[in-house]
């Protein structure tokens, strides 16, 4: 298989991201690697999203731009995915960058040891200041479904799947607003080991108001939605089954305090008897 014959869909969902999305597009479009469709999707932005994506449609025919109404970032992805016929499929928030070599080193490895998903170590940047991941934010690969049950141990923009894969395990789930991409990933290394590789190849920017994981309290309620479905797939068991179900009931009873100390008991009760799972 020649490299230059692998196609790349690269996918951007945004959503009034105008003051960001250039740095992203460029660093798509600044890859070493050349074979490449770039699939914006505009998730109803109402700033000047949709002319800055066209200049940049006008100059490269491998960006491709569409709006579609606001719906969430798991639909706009999955409508990028919908559109899309590459081999590969690489993801790429429109607050973070890649580096230069960042796909050419990841299809090279395609090339080398096929891989159902491949993922890499990051830069993280908070206000403009570069900042160490936690012990907990480790990245790594192999079978690593034990260690994303705690938290998204996988960043979507550092992360290139085959098409079969997301033909096999599904799509973004629609129904969450948040933790989509923890929910996918516990669906793929359900099944699957990951490949890595073991230097930075993006840089994820944080610490802006809009970003979608700062939006919500208790975010483990979607991880536990996650949880749910997995455990109920019957895609997992022996110690992966196990640990799941010691998760779920981990973060119920996390969350059934953090609603009482709220003020909400009725979301307490409810969690209070799901951290009761057997």
């Amino acid at each position: 298989m020649s490299i230059r014959n692998v196609l790349v869909n690269v996918i951007i969902p945004t959503y009034n991201r105008g003051h960001l999305l250039d740095r992203s597009i460029k660093s798509v479009l600044d890859q070493s690697y050349k074979n490449i469709e770039l699939i914006v999707i505009d998730d109803g932005s109402i700033d000047n999203t949709r002319s800055l994506v066209e200049e940049f449609t006008k100059k490269d025919k491998r960006v491709k731009y569409f709006y579609i109404d606001n719906s969430g970032v798991s639909s706009a992805r999955n409508h990028g995915i919908n559109n899309s016929n590459g081999e590969l499929l690489a993801f790429l928030d429109s607050d973070d960058e890649w580096l230069p070599e960042k796909l050419k080193k990841q299809v090279d490895l395609y090339i080398k040891e096929p891989y159902q998903l491949c993922h890499s170590d990051e830069i993280w940047i908070r206000n403009g200041i570069r900042i160490n991941q936690m012990k907990k934010h480790e990245k790594s690969g192999g079978d690593i479904f034990l260690k994303c049950l705690p938290l998204c141990c996988i960043s979507p923009s550092a992360a290139i799947v085959t098409r079969g894969l997301i033909d096999e395990v599904g799509m973004f789930d629609e129904d969450l607003e948040i933790c989509e991409d923890y929910d996918l990933w516990l669906r793929v290394t359900a099944r699957y080991p990951v490949s890595f590789i073991d230097e930075p190849l993006i840089i994820k920017y944080g610490g802006h108001k809009d970003q979608l994981s700062n939006r919500s309290w208790g975010n483990d309620t979607y991880r536990v939605r996650a949880l749910q479905k997995i455990i109920k797939s019957g895609t997992i068991s022996g110690e992966k089954l196990s640990t799941a179900i010691e998760m779920l009931k981990t973060k119920c009873e996390i969350l059934a305090k953090g609603f009482k100390k709220h003020g909400n008991l009725e979301q307490a009760q409810y969690y209070d008897k799901l951290s009761l799972y057997n």
